[in-house]
Parts: structure tokens; C-alpha cells; sequence
């Protein structure tokens, strides 16, 4: 009877490693095909970027970077509405590093600068990820 313990515990751990393994491997081949941008290109998060995302091949998993100094600007995560509008929705995720890093999503994505007045100065983008 311990014999028969011992291997299907010895069966089940097998079992756990493979798949662990396989859920790394797909992990890293997930990472290694997704692309990094910079907002803006050399000039960064700034005024009148809005159409810097247009013709970019995006795909979910895409990270951009948002390179601005603290204090002056952020980037702010909004709906279509708010983005049209320029406005800030309640509880709406605001990031304040200078050097913000955000992961695509599937779709619309909708960031702006939630300073008063900068997203009316063009510190919109609206990249579409594939």
C-alpha cells in the first residue's frame, strides 16, 4: 500500500510539473512577442501627441511608456466618453511616475493627461491592440 501511495504521489507532482512547465513556457513566449513604445517617441508624454498611436501595429500585451517629469503631467486610464470629453471619471487608475508602463489590453484603450487643460492640448492617445 505504500508503494502505491509513493508513486501516485510521485505521479501527481509529474503531473504538476509539466504542466507549470507549460504554463511558464506559454508565459514567455506571451513576453518575448510583445513590443515596448514610447509615447511621443523622443519628445515623450507631452503636448499635441494625440495621433502619435496612429499606424502603430499594437497587440494586446504591448507595453507603453510615459515619460514625462512628476509634477507636471500624468496618464490617466478612461472610457471613450471621458476621452472624448477630456474629463476624469471618479476612481478612474492615475498613474504620476514620469516613467508610467502600461499593458495593453485587447481592443480601445484610452489614456489622457488628467492635468486641467492638457488633454485639450492634445495629451490624448487612443491605441487600438489587436
Amino acid at each position: 500500500m505504500f508503494e502505491k501511495m509513493c508513486d501516485e504521489k510521485g505521479n501527481a507532482k509529474l503531473v504538476s510539473t509539466v504542466m507549470l512547465s507549460i504554463l511558464l513556457i506559454h508565459i514567455h513566449i506571451h513576453t518575448a512577442n510583445a513590443t515596448s513604445y514610447t509615447v511621443g517617441d523622443s519628445s515623450g508624454w507631452t503636448f499635441n501627441v494625440a495621433g502619435w498611436e496612429k499606424g502603430k501595429p499594437f497587440k494586446a500585451g504591448d507595453t507603453l511608456i510615459f515619460k514625462y517629469v512628476v509634477g507636471q503631467h500624468n496618464t490617466v486610464v478612461v472610457d471613450k466618453a471621458s476621452y472624448d470629453s477630456c474629463s476624469v471619471p471618479a476612481g478612474a487608475p492615475t498613474y504620476s511616475s514620469g516613467n508610467d508602463n502600461l499593458t495593453l489590453k485587447k481592443g480601445p484603450n484610452y489614456l489622457i493627461c488628467g492635468i486641467r487643460g492638457h488633454c485639450e492640448a492634445g495629451m490624448k492617445i487612443a491605441p487600438i491592440a489587436a
